[in-house]
């Protein structure tokens, strides 16, 4: 399998089609196609904090679900949003206000079309890809090496969260384990999750999120190339934002 594996969007539109065209996608059907066929794939959190949250859902959809010619795995913001198109009591925080803004414009019947969609797209996808004969595995968050091939609550949580611990650093954001760092499987596995400045290969894995949203890099990675590419942000830089340690 030719697989082009996108990093956490974050609702901006324009670096993901500027990403998908870098990477010889062409958009004249009004979706990213490659003319040799290769597809593209995703490791969740395809909304809020960004501008054009809906447009990003618009776009996957019509690739993963009408043409199945895309591989989306949700990730913690996806689910998120998933529960608020559900109905559910869920703070409008964290970046799920943007998104909630942008669908608080729209028409009733636009309304119900984007909430369809984006219902289908979650509901019809697995909680993480094992593709390629099992050589490649895309996941939110990551997960464990003895989770593979699991898929109940436990698992669940650490696909969308990663390895926390329910403990929580002096800046708020929670203490996290650095699962890769004790990853020795055979099977590449793809992530997003945690902003790094740089894409981060431990062992067989690889965390794609550059944060693009906090004016980082949004990256894709090539498999079965592993080669990575990827366009500047737009969005204002926070240093801040980016994870440069981590926890064993």
């Amino acid at each position: 399998m030719n697989i082009d594996i996108i990093g956490d969007i974050h609702g901006c539109y324009d670096e993901f089609r500027k990403l998908t065209e870098e990477l010889d996608y062409r958009w004249d059907s009004g979706i990213p196609v490659h003319p040799d066929g290769r597809t593209l794939g995703f490791v969740g959190d395809l909304t809020d904090r960004g501008p054009q949250s809906l447009k990003v859902i618009e776009a996957v959809y019509e690739l993963v679900v009408k043409e199945k010619k895309g591989l989306y795995s949700p990730g913690n913001h996806c689910n998120k949003l998933y529960r608020f198109f559900q109905g559910n009591n869920v703070q409008l925080m964290h970046g799920l206000e943007t998104t909630a803004a942008e669908y608080g414009q729209l028409t009733p019947r636009e309304k119900k079309s984007i909430k369809h969609k984006f219902m289908e797209l979650y509901e019809t996808s697995p909680l993480y890809h094992m593709t390629d004969g099992g050589r490649l595995l895309i996941a939110h968050a990551g997960i464990k090496q003895e989770y593979i091939g699991q898929y109940g609550k436990k698992v669940k949580t650490f696909v969308l969260y990663g390895d926390i611990t329910g403990a929580k650093h002096a800046d708020g954001s929670p203490v996290r384990h650095d699962w890769a760092k004790h990853y020795h499987g055979s099977a590449w596995i793809v992530y997003g999750h945690t902003p790094v400045l740089e894409a981060r290969q431990v062992n067989q894995t690889y965390n794609i999120d550059t944060g693009c949203v906090f004016g980082g890099k949004l990256t894709a990675l090539r498999y079965p190339e592993i080669e990575l590419v990827s366009i500047p942000s737009s969005m204002p830089f926070i240093k801040d934002k980016f994870r440069t340690s981590f926890d064993d």
